[in-house]
């Protein structure tokens, strides 16, 4: 049923329902009741007609109008989304690309090609140029509308990783969907993505191990490896970008944060107690 036929409906119905009732009452009621009493029943009527029919017409009213209000915030959306993804490609895109142009310039100009700290930031440099056209073509297009599962979005990320970066990431996940805050799973989920970066960036090992168990007054979640890792002196003098990203989350949230070297493993632990 569409909009229009649904207000008119609204409109029309209750004149409708008093006219029959009129017609009916005088036509062939009027020997069994009163006009005092036909008088009575005419509001009752209505309100009956009202109570029954009208409040379902509303309800889908109120359903269309509340999906008209969905389908103008999408497209709002989508219209930032894409505003913001020129932004991204008219300014940083392009000037990533060009620094990538002049970097390699100045790479061929002093024999820098065979260089391994210079073909690390080269690397690292080509990283930023493919996450920042990646985060472009991601703001173009709305997600896929489906029920949302923290819990599978883990184990998609894992296999993203499998297959882009040739990293072998051994999961086992025991946290349940609903243990979680929704802001607890958006700041885990970033202090997992920032853990296995630093990881493939300086580990220089293609073995991870992601685990995750609740506790009974809590959750804990680990990330290791079996990398060149640091000594316990190299962790407490560390200033890596990436690991006080980790600290400086987990602090906000009140988790127990710790990088450890264990033998040949590098261990980061996050951990939240509840009080």
């Amino acid at each position: 049923m569409k909009y229009k036929q649904i207000k008119w409906l609204i409109l029309l119905l209750p004149t409708i329902t008093i006219a029959l009732w009129e017609y009916i009452r005088h036509e062939f009621l009027l020997p069994y009741i009163s006009m005092e009493m036909g008088n009575y029943l005419s509001p009752i009527f209505v309100f009956i007609v009202t109570l029954v029919f009208l409040r379902r017409l509303f309800t889908v009213l109120e359903r269309m109008q509340e999906e008209l209000r969905s389908e103008k915030a999408k497209k709002a959306a989508l219209i930032e989304r894409e505003k913001l993804a020129r932004e991204l490609h008219d300014g940083i895109a392009q000037t990533l690309f060009l620094l990538s142009v002049k970097m390699n310039k100045f790479g061929r100009k002093n024999q820098l090609e065979h260089d391994p700290d210079f073909q690390k930031i080269k690397q690292t440099f080509q990283h930023v140029h493919e996450d920042t056209r990646q985060a472009i073509t991601n703001l173009k297009y709305l997600p896929i509308e489906e029920p949302f599962s923290w819990t599978e979005s883990i184990f998609q990320y894992v296999t993203e990783l499998k297959n882009q970066h040739l990293v072998d990431v051994h999961l086992q996940w025991n946290i349940q969907e609903d243990t979680l805050s929704p802001k607890e799973k958006v700041e885990l989920f970033a202090c997992i993505k920032e853990a296995v970066v630093n990881v493939i960036k300086h580990a220089k090992t293609n073995q991870i191990w992601i685990a995750a168990t609740e506790l009974e007054n809590g959750w804990i979640c680990q990330i290791k490896d079996q990398g060149i890792g640091f000594t316990d002196d190299e962790i407490q003098l560390s200033k890596g970008y990436g690991l006080q990203i980790i600290r400086d989350r987990a602090k906000d949230m009140e988790w127990a944060f710790s990088i450890k070297r264990i033998e040949n493993e590098t261990i980061i632990t996050i951990k939240k107690e509840r009080k």
